[in-house]
């Protein structure tokens, strides 16, 4: 009889933890790989770091910048009666 084989546990760098891959990144936004490339590319998006062909980005700075897109709330106005000459 054989034993069940049990998923051994994700190891994860200690190095990287707190970082997120481009591609990771996009997959959460829901962005391509290409659009971070374009947006670092013109100082859009969020700051980056390269290490060697890989780039990474600070999971705290991307949350920081994702703060600072927020638009403020519009609020809607009511359509009132036109106010003309009396």
């Amino acid at each position: 009889m054989t034993q069940p084989m049990s998923a051994e546990p994700v190891i994860e760098p200690r190095l990287l933890r707190g970082w997120i891959s481009r591609y990771d990144l996009a997959q959460e936004l829901g962005l391509t790989v290409d659009t971070l490339g374009r947006w670092e590319r013109r100082r859009k998006g969020p700051a980056c770091v390269r290490a060697g062909r890989k780039i990474f980005y600070r999971m705290s700075v991307v949350q920081d910048w994702l703060q600072s897109q927020e638009m403020p709330r519009v609020t809607e106005t009511k359509p009132g009666k036109a106010r003309g000459r009396k």
